[in-house]
């Protein structure tokens, strides 16, 4: 629910420093990514035989490689990231990118306004930690349920299909 939140948060200050596309711009991204994810969540759990613990999963990317980077994907989105040296960004790093350009521009100006700035900024931070803690917890190290582990299996071609389309988005 904060991300979600803190992503309507997002466009709600990009219309209101003025920046009206890069508000609906990152409303388009937040649903390709926050729908890939939620349908990746749902790819654990079905793949977890309906475990939703995340303090008994661990290790998953071997078991669910589709899933795990598909998610992989999502994560990167929503943190908005770009990879160095490279001409690949993520969606979210562009609408992302707009918002707090059109906020700086605003506090420039503005510059009684600065924490329209400095706010997202942090708040960006804060979310591509637990996004991180999120995917490195459920599919890296060790199993912490081995039974569970045991039985879990990557979903089947009418989920992972959808997972493999929305990432491309």
């Amino acid at each position: 629910a904060y991300s979600t939140i803190s992503q309507l948060g997002y466009m709600m200050l990009g219309l209101g420093v003025g920046g009206w596309g890069a508000g609906l711009f990152h409303l388009v991204t937040h649903a390709c990514f926050k729908s890939l994810m939620f349908l990746c969540s749902g790819s654990v759990i079905a793949g977890c035989h309906h475990e939703q613990e995340m303090t008994k999963m661990g290790g998953l990317l071997r078991k669910m490689p589709i899933t795990a980077l598909t998610m992989l994907v999502g994560v990167m989105a929503i943190a908005g990231l770009a990879i160095p040296g490279t001409s690949i960004a993520f969606s979210g790093y562009h609408s992302k990118d707009a918002i707090l350009a059109t906020a700086l521009a605003y506090t420039k100006l503005n510059p009684i306004h600065f924490l329209l700035f400095v706010v997202p900024l942090l708040t960006a931070g804060i979310t591509s930690f637990y996004m991180f803690r999120l995917w490195f917890y459920t599919f890296l190290g060790k199993p912490r349920d081995q039974h569970l582990h045991e039985h879990v299996h990557e979903s089947p071609w009418e989920m992972t299909g959808p997972l493999l389309l929305l990432a491309v988005l």
